[in-house]
């Protein structure tokens, strides 16, 4: 059926403004297709109120059209009556071939004038809009162009924002199942932590962390830092936590550990520059002693009952990972005693400023005043690491740019250990009694 040259006739002022706020000056190209032999639209192109211009295409077939279909074009406008398109049984045919034709492009529905439901069917299978044959004319057209061309800017936004929080959702849900769960199943050690990525909106950086319990009872206990706190980096800490639980579950320890590591690290990483720090701790099932391997990491914090808070030896430590090729790291033995709280940190805790932008760095003296007064005031366990957090925070003046990872392994004087010391000093005074 053929389609009317569109008219021009002069806007409403409402009619002008809604073709105004739609776009202002901006050209816009449809692509018109329909199989009328005398070619009905002739005009090569409309200028509506606001004196912006349509420019008009036309194809007699959906051949045609697909080869006309090029990037500038912005809408489509398709005869639902095109005789070579349409079976009977399917008056929608030719608009679900465009569609297919063109999905991102908006689409017009031109249908016959008091077909409702052929109009709100075509708008259920995709069409941005409809217009009626008998009732087109030059502004009409151009408004339903602007708005269909607008409607389907806003549907591809909605569809990328969908699309973009499926892709943040599946993220999570991927990091947190790629964050530790402790091992410790039957140690009365006492464990927390707190993880904070330097990167936006992530739940993962280049910082990782991990504890387990052996068999035979030991505590090990891991902290590290990749190089940078991008998504590489927090890949490659995944892979060496992951690594460090299967080496130590099978009974490396110390320099043994650190030297397989550094040969993942070397295989895993993206270029030679790429190094990592790590701290390792094994504690005696008696939890009085442990063992203390440093990789270039800062050395933990231990508070025994009853004192302050002080570093734990780190003179002895070896060299980051990846950095030197036969390095080694030596296993200091420390005493720790019968109730403490041990803290591992990476450098995300220490590198923040102590007064706002453009103060000198926390450091450990800053970290171990800030730790201190924080026992002293009887916080303890996941209390105490989300007061260090904050504070360290509210120092650096706003967010850290680095990752931090802080986690606390702490063990009571059990009844036990009361029971030992009072009988050894016993038998250290039964000679002067007799």
């Amino acid at each position: 059926m053929p389609v009317p040259v569109p008219r021009q006739r002069v806007s409403t002022p409402n009619q002008a403004a809604v073709t105004q706020a739609a776009a202002v000056g901006t050209d816009l190209v449809l692509l018109v297709i329909e199989d009328d032999p005398a070619g009905t639209f002739t005009v090569p192109e409309l200028v509506d109120a606001s004196g912006s211009r349509v420019r008009i295409r036309t194809a007699r077939n959906l051949t045609e059209a697909e080869r006309l279909l090029t990037d500038d074009v912005h809408c489509v406008l398709v005869d639902l009556a095109l005789a070579a398109c349409r079976p009977e049984d399917d008056r929608l045919a030719p608009l679900h071939h465009v569609l297919r034709l063109a999905p991102r492009h908006a689409v017009l529905a031109l249908t016959p004038s008091g077909d409702a439901e052929l109009a709100a069917a075509a708008l259920h299978a995709g069409a941005q809009d409809h217009l009626c044959r008998e009732e087109l004319d030059g502004p009409l057209l151009s408004r339903a162009i602007r708005y269909a061309v607008e409607r389907k800017r806003a549907d591809s936004v909605q569809v990328k924002l969908a699309e973009s929080r499926l892709r943040a959702q599946e993220n999570a849900r991927l990091e947190r199942g790629l964050l530790p769960t402790p091992l410790l199943q039957g140690s009365d050690l006492r464990f927390a932590a707190r993880y904070r990525p330097g990167r936006s909106r992530a739940l993962l950086g280049g910082d990782f962390y991990d504890t387990v319990r052996t068999p035979d009872g030991t505590v090990h206990a891991m902290i590290g830092d990749v190089c940078g706190h991008g998504p590489d980096e927090a890949a490659l800490g995944v892979e060496l936590r992951i690594a460090w639980r299967a080496l130590t579950l099978a009974g490396l320890c110390g320099d043994e550990l650190l030297s397989t590591l550094q040969q993942v690290l070397e295989h895993e990483r993206d270029n030679e520059e790429i190094f990592a720090t790590l701290c390792t701790v094994d504690i005696a099932p008696d939890g009085r002693r442990a063992g203390l391997c440093l990789a270039g990491h800062p050395s933990p914090l231990i508070a025994r009952h009853g004192r302050a808070a002080q570093l734990l030896p780190y003179e002895d430590g070896g060299p980051a990972l990846g950095l030197l090729p036969r390095a080694r790291w030596p296993r200091r033995q420390v005493e720790l005693g019968g109730s403490w709280s041990l803290m591992m940190y990476t450098d995300g805790l220490i590198e923040g400023r102590s007064a706002g932008p453009g103060s000198p760095r926390l450091g450990q003296d800053g970290m171990l005043e800030m730790v201190n007064r924080q026992l002293s005031q009887g916080l303890g366990g996941e209390e105490l690491l989300e007061a260090a957090v904050a504070e360290v925070r509210q120092l650096n003046g706003g967010e850290l740019t680095d990752d931090v990872a802080v986690l606390l392994l702490a063990r009571e004087r059990t009844a036990a250990d009361r029971a030992t010391r009072p009988g050894r000093a016993a038998d250290r005074r039964s000679p002067r009694r007799r």
